[in-house]
């Protein structure tokens, strides 16, 4: 029984660093293209995500 508790432990585990590793490349993923990208296009994607929530901007 011990072997199978560590096998599924070890699995859990690397699931857990697979899904901390994939966030934190989607994270960065978003601070560098939010930090490199023209003012105006962000501009223009924030105002086409309240369009699509229907939330009132004009």
């Amino acid at each position: 029984m011990t072997t199978n508790t560590l096998v599924l432990t070890g699995i859990r585990s690397n699931e857990r660093l697979g899904a901390v590793l994939m966030a934190a490349f989607l994270g960065l993923g978003l601070v560098f293209m939010a930090g490199f990208a023209p003012a105006m296009a962000l501009h223009n994607a924030a105002h086409d995500f309240r369009h699509a929530q229907n939330f009132p901007c004009h």
